[in-house]
């Protein structure tokens, strides 16, 4: 630890905003992988319990409350129950609005560490100007006689780039297995109210009784009673 924070304090000022994109970073990881696990998106066995569920009518106000609180998945299939008793395009679009907002709470933060990604090197390149610009300083003020006025400035410059380096990579990474983490659930979300919705349409009336009309006698041309 000693040896880093040598390393660290070498590297200069520039430093700073480097250090800070890392901690946000490891901040945001930390707390996607806890809040995208699979078992609190997609709890196992939920989409065929609220399927029972429907097909029994056993459903109320606060049974469709607590399951929107419990997950995303339970959030986009109550949306879907609360409409149960409308048309099927109507229920579909419900299904569609409650699902921008689960994917939009899914995707938090990930814009962040995508940014963070992207400045990264960024950051890394300035440190590296600033580490140049001090070396050439010194040398206007002493010359080229002693070597090591200029190694704090190149050590500078090389940390620098690192460091950004460094916070980059991973922070790059982790954001497109994020990304690709919410588009798989996004599917299996949408085949499970996929399926909800069938059943939903498919045990309501789809048909109306047509009115029976009354015979025509042929000698009055009249309808009998």
């Amino acid at each position: 630890m000693g040896d880093l924070g040598q390393i660290l304090m070498a590297g200069g000022w520039a430093m700073a905003p480097i250090l800070i994109c890392s901690a946000v970073a490891l901040a945001i990881v930390l707390e996607r992988c806890w809040t995208l696990r699979r078992n609190s998106v997609l709890p196992p066995g939920l989409s065929q319990e609220v399927r029972e569920w429907a097909r029994s009518d056993q459903l109320d106000p606060a049974h469709l409350e607590k399951l929107s609180t419990g997950s995303p998945l339970g959030e986009l299939l109550a949306a879907a129950l609360a409409v149960r008793n409308r048309p099927r395009e109507l229920i579909k679009e419900r299904i569609e609005d409650t699902g921008r907002h689960v994917v939009h709470r899914m995707e938090r933060y990930l814009n962040t560490l995508g940014t963070i990604a992207l400045i990264g090197p960024l950051l890394g390149l300035f440190g590296t100007v600033i580490g140049l610009i001090r070396m050439f300083m010194q040398v206007m003020v002493g010359g080229m006689a002693d070597p090591t006025k200029m190694a704090g400035g190149i050590g500078e410059a090389l940390i620098c780039t690192a460091a950004g380096l460094t916070v980059a990579i991973p922070a790059y990474v982790l954001h497109r297995y994020f990304r690709s983490k919410v588009a798989g659930y996004c599917v299996e979300m949408e085949k499970q109210a996929t399926l909800l919705l069938d059943d939903l349409t498919m045990s309501a009336p789809t048909a109306t009784t047509r009115p029976r009309r009354a015979p025509v006698t042929a000698a009055s041309g009249k309808a009998s009673v």
